[in-house]
């Protein structure tokens, strides 16, 4: 089920993914994830992966995953944001979560 924010806003949809991380853990519960910690999605990862890794543009990354350019960018300005605010503050980074399908490779 989309995540939706309570009398604001339209619910947010889910990103399509072509692959999960690595070291993907299976959805940690909020209780086990280290004190202070940063927190991203499989689809923030989805969305560094792309831009970052594979140099893709925002409008090809968007339509990867299946979501306006605006939509993405938004994202991945928020992504970079939690990573940059994780390495300046010596924080630790978990994956976890997310509202995602997985993409079936063609």
């Amino acid at each position: 089920m989309p995540e939706c924010r309570r009398n604001r806003g339209r619910c947010r949809g889910r990103r399509w993914i072509s692959q999960l991380p690595e070291n993907h853990p299976e959805n940690q519960p909020y209780e086990k994830l280290e004190p202070n910690s940063i927190r991203l999605t499989i689809e923030e990862i989805e969305i560094i992966r792309l831009i970052d890794l594979e140099n893709m543009t925002q409008q090809e990354a968007a339509a990867q995953l299946g979501v306006s350019r605006k939509t993405l960018w938004n994202d991945l300005q928020r992504v970079r944001r939690k990573v940059a605010h994780a390495l300046v503050h010596g924080h630790p980074i978990c994956v976890a979560g997310g509202a995602y399908k997985l993409r079936i490779n063609e």
